[in-house]
C-alpha cells in the first residue's frame, strides 16, 4: 500500500514503512497527481482533503494529527467512501498549559487577584473542560457555555452565551469552526456580538481563526471598547493583519497545541487509526522517547514569602511563558509558518518535576503539593 504523509509530522518516519510505501512531502506539495494512486493520507491542518484534491484518488483513508478537521470536506469524503479521523483531544493538555500561562501572565501585567475574577469558557470539550479546571486551580470562579453539551446532558452546569459574555471577565474560545447550522461558529465573536463587550473585558481565541471576525476586533481595540484581547488564531494566516496583532496583549503562530507531548499524540492516534483500517501489524504503536526542553525538568522554586497562588504560578511559567512565541512573532511575522513548523521543544507539566525550598506552614505546603500535583506536576 501507499500512504503520502505531511513531512512536519514529528515521529512518524519508521512507524509504517514496514508495511507500506511512506512518501513525505510538504502539505503545499500534497497534490491530486501525488494522492491519485495513493491508499491513506496522513496529513496536518494546511492541507485541504477535498474533491479537489480527492476526486478520481485512491485514497481510502484520512489521518489528521490534529484536533481540528475543517480542513477535511468530510460529507464529500463521507459521500465517496473515504474514511476519516481527526486525533480528538490529542493537545488539549498543550493548549491548556498555553491559556494557563497567558492567564499567569494576565494576572501579574493587570495586577489582579484570579479569585475576583470570571473566566467564560465557551466550548467545552476536551480543551474547554481542561481549561476550566485549571482555572479553577488558579482561583477563577468558571462559567461554561457548549449547546451541544447542554441540549445533550441538560443545562446544569451551563450558561447561556450572551449570560455568560455578560458575567464573565475574560472570555476564552474553544469550538470547532462551523459554518453554519444550529451550532455554528463562524464569527461567533462578530461586529455586533464584539460591539456589545464591556471596556473591562478581555477576549482570547485559540480555536479557530474565523471564530472571530478580525476586522471587528481590530476595530474595537483601536477604539478602546474592550481591555484587550490575545489570539493565537488567526483569519488568513499565516498572511495576518499586522495592525491588529499590534494592538493585542499576546499574539502567537497557532501554536498553542504544539507541545510536543500533544504532537506525540496526535501522530500516535493517527498511526494506530491506519493500521485499524488497513489491519496493519501496529494498532498499539505509540511514540515513545519524546526529547526534553531547553531548561531542566527538575527545577526548585524558594516559596520563602510567597503566597500559594504565587508559588503555582512561577510553576507555571516555568515550564512555558507565552510571552516567548509573542516575541517571536512579533519580531519576524514573515516567518509565521517557520515558527509553527520549527517550533522549539515545550513538554507539558507532567514532564516536570518541582521541588519546594524554603519557610511555608505546612497547612500552605499542602496546599501547594495538592494544587501543583493535580495541574500535572510531579512535587518532591
Amino acid at each position: 500500500m501507499k500512504i503520502i504523509a505531511d513531512n512536519k509530522i514529528p515521529f512518524l518516519a519508521g512507524a509504517l514503512e514496514p508495511y507500506a510505501e511512506v512518501i513525505y512531502l510538504p502539505g503545499s506539495e500534497t497534490t491530486p497527481q501525488i494522492v491519485s494512486d495513493a491508499d491513506a493520507i496522513i496529513t496536518r491542518t494546511r492541507t485541504i482533503c477535498n474533491e479537489n484534491l480527492l476526486k478520481g484518488s485512491n485514497v481510502k483513508m484520512i489521518a489528521t494529527a490534529t484536533i481540528g478537521f475543517d480542513h477535511i470536506d468530510t460529507n464529500w469524503c463521507n459521500a465517496n467512501g473515504i474514511e476519516w479521523t481527526n486525533a480528538p483531544g490529542c493537545n488539549s493538555w498543550s493548549v491548556q498549559q498555553y491559556i494557563a500561562s497567558l492567564l499567569v501572565n494576565l494576572s501579574q501585567s493587570y495586577k489582579f487577584d484570579c479569585k475576583d475574577k470570571t473566566l467564560g469558557v465557551i466550548g467545552v470539550g476536551n480543551v474547554g473542560s481542561k481549561v476550566a479546571r485549571i482555572a479553577e486551580l488558579l482561583g477563577f470562579k468558571v462559567l461554561l457555555n457548549d449547546p451541544p453539551r447542554a441540549a445533550k446532558e441538560g443545562p446544569a452546569g451551563f450558561t447561556d452565551l450572551e449570560t455568560l459574555i455578560a458575567k464573565s471577565d475574560i472570555i476564552t474560545c474553544h469550538v470547532p469552526l462551523q459554518k453554519d447550522g444550529p451550532y455554528a461558529t463562524y464569527h461567533m465573536f462578530d461586529k455586533e456580538r464584539i460591539a456589545r463587550l464591556r471596556k473591562d473585558q478581555f477576549l482570547i481565541n485559540s480555536s479557530r481563526g474565523p471564530v472571530v471576525d478580525n476586522a471587528a476586533l481590530k476595530d474595537a481595540l483601536k477604539a478602546k471598547s474592550i481591555a484587550g484581547a490575545s489570539l493565537d488564531v488567526w483569519e488568513n494566516e499565516p498572511n495576518i493583519d499586522t495592525e491588529l496583532m499590534n494592538l493585542l496583549y499576546t499574539a502567537t503562530p497557532h501554536i498553542a497545541g504544539y507541545s510536543l507531548d500533544g504532537k506525540a499524540n496526535g501522530t500516535t492516534m493517527s498511526v494506530q487509526a491506519i493500521a485499524r483500517k488497513f489491519n496493519l501489524p501496529c494498532k498499539d504503536w505509540q511514540v515513545t522517547d519524546i526529547p526534553l526542553p531547553a531548561q531542566d525538568v527538575c527545577f526548585t522554586i524558594d516559596v520563602t514569602g510567597k503566597t500559594a497562588a504565587e508559588i503555582i504560578q512561577e510553576a507555571i511559567l516555568y515550564t512555558y511563558d507565552i510571552k516567548n512565541d509573542d516575541k517571536r512573532l512579533r519580531t519576524s511575522v514573515s516567518t509565521f509558518e517557520k515558527q509553527r513548523s520549527d517550533y522549539p521543544v515545550r513538554r507539558e507539566f507532567p514532564a516536570f518535576t518541582v521541588t519546594l525550598d524554603g519557610a511555608l506552614t505546612p497547612e500552605l505546603i499542602e496546599e501547594c503539593v495538592e494544587t501543583l500535583e493535580e495541574i500535572g506536576f510531579n512535587v518532591e
